[in-house]
C-alpha cells in the first residue's frame, strides 16, 4: 500500500496546526469534565449505621495497594468503592441502588445467585467477577458501573434513559465477593477514575482537588479505616455466616446454658494492630481473656472467646464482654475501639 507523503513547509504547518487544535480540544474537554462530573450516591442507605465503605480505589503499582488516604483498604488492582452493608439480613431486606447520574444504560446482567466466592470458587464465576450489573453511559467516554447486585432486583435495560435516584437494583452478593456490597465503579474514556481523587493527577494522601462526588455526598462519605460490624453473646461457638444472619443476639441465658461465649466482627485491621478480648462473671470473674497482634491488615475479622458450663451451673447475675482494639500511632499506641456487651444470667 502506498502511503502518501507530506514534502512540503505549508503541509507540514496545517498538520500540526490540525493536530495542536485536537490536542486543545482533548484538553479543554477533559478540564470541562473534572468540573461537570458530579455524582450522587449510588444507594439508599444511611452511611453513618447502616453501611459504610469497605474498599476503595487502589493508588500503589506493582503488587502493594493502598487508598487515596495511603490507608489499606484496598487490594491490588482493584478499580471501585465497594459500599458494603453490615450483614446478610439487612441485604435480604434491600438496600436500593441509585444510578448516580443521569444517562442511559449500556448493559445490564441479572441471573446470578447471591453467594459469596469462597463457597463456589472463582471457577464457577467463569468471566463474570462483576456478578449481576448494571452500566450507565454519562456521554463524552463517561460510565459508571453497578457491581454485585441481588439476583433478580436489576429493574432496568439496555437503551432506558435514568435519572440521578433512580433505582437500578439492590446490593447483593453475586460475583467475585465475600460479603453483600455494591461495587461503583467510574471509567472516563476507558480509563479507571477514583471518584475520591478525580481526572487529574492523585495529590498526596488526601483528597482529590476536584473529586467526582457532590458536596452533599462528599459530606457523608469521611474516611473511616476502621468499624465495629457487631459483637455479642452466644451460648455455643457461634460461625461467621450464624452472626452475619443476625443469630446469637441474646442477653439472657439460664443458669444451664452450655457455654457463655462473646464473639466480634470488625472491618478494616491493619497490620500490627494489637485486639484484647475478655468475658468476665459476677464480682468480676475472669471466664476467658485473650489478646493477640495481626501479623496482617484484614478487610473483616472474626473472633470469640468464651467458656463452658464446668459441672455447674453459672452464677445468677451480670456477664460483660469487652474488646479493645489498639493501633500504633506517632505517640505510641492508641485506643482505637473500646466497646462493651452485657449479658444477663437469671433463673
Amino acid at each position: 500500500m502506498l502511503v502518501p507523503q507530506l514534502h512540503t513547509p505549508f503541509a507540514m504547518t496545517k498538520v500540526l496546526a490540525t493536530a495542536l487544535g485536537c490536542l486543545i480540544v482533548v484538553m479543554l474537554w477533559g478540564a470541562a469534565s473534572a468540573e461537570t462530573l458530579q455524582f450522587e450516591l449510588p444507594l439508599d442507605c444511611d452511611m453513618r449505621s447502616d453501611c459504610f465503605i469497605q474498599q476503595y480505589f487502589d493508588h500503589v503499582p506493582g503488587a502493594e495497594y493502598g487508598d487515596y488516604a495511603c490507608g489499606r483498604l484496598s487490594y491490588d488492582g482493584h478499580t471501585g468503592t465497594d459500599f458494603r452493608v453490615r450483614d446478610l439480613v439487612q441485604m435480604e431486606e434491600g438496600i436500593p441502588v441509585l444510578a448516580a447520574a443521569p444517562g442511559t444504560v449500556r448493559a445490564t446482567r441479572d441471573g446470578m445467585d447471591d453467594v459469596s466466592v469462597n463457597e463456589i470458587g472463582l471457577d464457577a464465576l467463569g468471566d463474570r467477577f462483576a456478578g449481576n450489573s448494571v452500566v450507565i453511559s454519562h456521554g463524552a467516554g463517561v460510565e459508571t458501573q453497578y457491581s454485585h447486585l441481588r439476583k433478580g432486583s436489576v429493574r432496568v435495560r439496555s437503551g432506558q434513559r435514568v435519572r440521578a435516584g433512580d433505582v437500578l437494583g439492590l446490593v447483593g452478593l453475586s460475583g467475585r465477593t465475600e460479603f453483600p456490597h455494591l461495587e461503583f465503579s467510574v471509567r472516563v474514556r476507558g480509563k479507571a477514575v477514583d471518584p475520591f481523587i478525580g481526572v487529574a493527577d492523585d495529590p498526596e494522601c488526601a483528597l482529590g482537588d476536584d473529586p467526582l462526588w457532590t458536596e452533599q455526598a462528599l459530606s457523608l462519605l469521611p474516611y473511616e479505616p476502621t468499624r465495629l460490624l457487631g459483637s455479642g453473646f452466644a451460648a455455643t461457638p457461634p460461625s461467621r455466616d450464624e452472626v452475619a444472619r443476625r443469630m446469637h443476639r441474646k442477653t439472657v441465658f439460664a443458669p444451664e446454658s452450655e457455654a457463655l461465649v462473646f464473639w466480634i466482627r470488625v472491618a478494616g485491621l491493619l497490620e500490627g494492630d494489637r485486639l484484647e478480648f475478655a468475658l468476665t462473671g459476677p464480682e468480676g470473674r475472669v471466664l476467658a481473656r485473650h489478646a493477640q497482634r495481626m501479623k496482617r491488615s484484614k478487610v473483616q475479622f472474626f473472633q470469640y472467646v468464651g467458656s463452658k458450663r464446668g459441672n455447674s451451673n453459672w452464677p445468677v447475675g451480670e456477664y460483660v464482654g469487652r474488646f479493645i482494639l489498639r493501633r500504633s500511632n506517632p505517640d505510641g499506641e492508641g485506643v482505637v475501639i473500646d466497646s462493651s456487651n452485657r449479658a444477663t444470667v437469671s433463673r
